[in-house]
């Protein structure tokens, strides 16, 4: 490395070009929603060094159960599988509280919050929002489950307030919904880390010595390498992974 080399703080940029000497092109402005995720995400993604660690976690059990709770309580709010993995998220966070943090400006100092607020990204027709589950911890599976529908609603719906999107300490974002097997979701920066799910699928595993088709969620947990290493990232989606699979160390309502 030259003495140039290591004086050098400036970043490398993305080089642009007369687009149209090669065809027709649409030009489209972005809205402020995406302007302003795209920067945090750029900005997050420049300086927090990030490392993903993939596991699935087999929730055939807690499926079963889910299902029917809500057919036996038809008027009451539905169960889903993301609040069950917000909830292990939360117990894992108390277990291992580096998670639940945030790393100083000096890169001297970790500050561990004693809160829980959870974001819970949201696709809506404006870009990716991030709507923040306060005090999550205090909820019951239900009132998580209610809570998040309506967090959801109000993102989509355009309604949610600058309160709602701040004070975060870990998130969760699913594409549950939409399909895919891994990936790598960025981390919500000065948060420290990040649990993304993926679509769950019935597939042969082997369970009790056999082999057999269980339903299986796939996790992909982001974290800031400057404050987590890899055998702690390892223990904590263990945690979350073995959480999601006790269904009897749940309370469903």
């Amino acid at each position: 490395m030259t003495s140039s080399d290591q004086g050098s703080t400036s970043r490398l940029t993305v080089p642009t070009y007369d687009y149209s000497l090669f065809g027709k092109v649409e030009e489209r402005p972005l809205d402020n929603i995406r302007q302003i995720v795209g920067r945090r995400m750029a900005a997050s993604w420049q300086n927090v060094p990030h490392v993903t660690h993939h596991d699935e976690a087999d929730i055939t059990a807690l499926e079963a159960a889910r299902h029917d709770f809500n057919a036996s309580n038809p008027d009451g709010p539905k169960l889903s599988a993301l609040s069950f993995i917000v909830m292990a998220c939360l117990a894992g966070l108390k277990e291992f509280p580096d998670f639940n943090a945030s790393l100083g400006d000096t890169g001297k100092t970790l500050f561990l919050k004693e809160y829980y607020n959870i974001g819970i990204a949201v696709d809506t027709p404006a870009g990716l929002i991030v709507p923040v589950l306060k005090d999550a911890d205090s909820l019951s599976v239900s009132e998580l489950a209610a809570a998040v529908a309506a967090l959801a609603e109000k993102a989509r719906s355009g309604k949610l307030g600058y309160a709602d999107t701040e004070g975060g300490t870990f998130t969760v974002t699913s594409l549950g919904k939409i399909g895919g097997t891994a990936f790598t979701p960025i981390i919500n920066a000065p948060e420290v880390a990040i649990m993304g799910v993926s679509r769950a699928q019935r597939k042969p595993v082997e369970h009790e010595g056999e082999i057999a088709l269980r339903t299986m969620v796939p996790l992909s947990l982001s974290y800031d390498h400057r404050v987590i290493d890899g055998a702690k990232a390892a223990r904590f989606i263990g945690f979350v992974r073995d959480r999601l699979a006790d269904a009897s160390g749940w309370t469903l309502s």
